[in-house]
């Protein structure tokens, strides 16, 4: 390097003796401002990648009929075995869970309680059926017969569940179901 003299103030100053050295000086400096920079920026881009591969995740599951691995609301109640489902308009419907999504909960084979009238005796003097007291009974009715002619199968709104329960095989409902079965091979 080689120093100059001001005439006029006597101070010294530094003059580079070539161009190229005075670049790679100041090449040196950026590249020292923009490695920090340069991280910033990956960091960002890498946060920017996880919310995004985050939030698709959960509309995906939220959004579609898919059951994701990790999404904790569609595997809440087991799917094997027979189910009662205690609905908010005082419905009960028994079955098989064919699949649970956050929104709603796929029932096949279904069944549900239905009120009968029967008589308690029978009348030896010849009384009619209205003069006859009868006794309500709950009964195990089977979907499909219904006058509107629904499928065996129910896609049903999580928001109206109110309770959801597992039946052991030796409940009297699951022993009812296995008969009517039996029954509807026979035939």
């Amino acid at each position: 390097m080689a120093y100059k003299k001001r005439t006029r103030r006597n101070v010294s100053e530094i003059i580079p003796e070539d161009q190229e050295m005075m670049a790679e000086v100041k090449d040196f400096a950026y590249e020292e401002a923009g490695s920090n920079d340069g991280f910033l920026k990956f960091i960002i881009m890498a946060l920017i990648i996880v919310i995004l591969i985050v939030g698709g995740w959960y509309l995906i599951d939220k959004y579609t009929t898919l059951n994701l691995p990790g999404m904790g609301s569609s595997q809440e109640v087991s799917a094997d075995g027979w189910h009662a489902i205690f609905l908010s308009n005082n419905q009960v419907y028994f079955g098989q869970i064919e699949k649970i999504t956050s929104e709603d909960l796929v029932l096949t084979d279904i069944y549900y309680l239905q009120v009968v009238n029967s008589p308690l005796q029978m009348s030896q003097d010849g009384a009619t059926e209205q003069q006859q007291p009868t006794q309500q009974e709950l009964t195990l009715a089977k979907l499909g017969s219904e006058l509107h002619g629904p499928t065996d199968r129910m896609v049903i709104n999580r928001d109206h569940i109110l309770l959801t329960e597992e039946l052991k095989d030796t409940s009297k409902v699951v022993t009812a179901i296995s008969a009517y079965i039996e029954e509807q091979k026979k035939k």
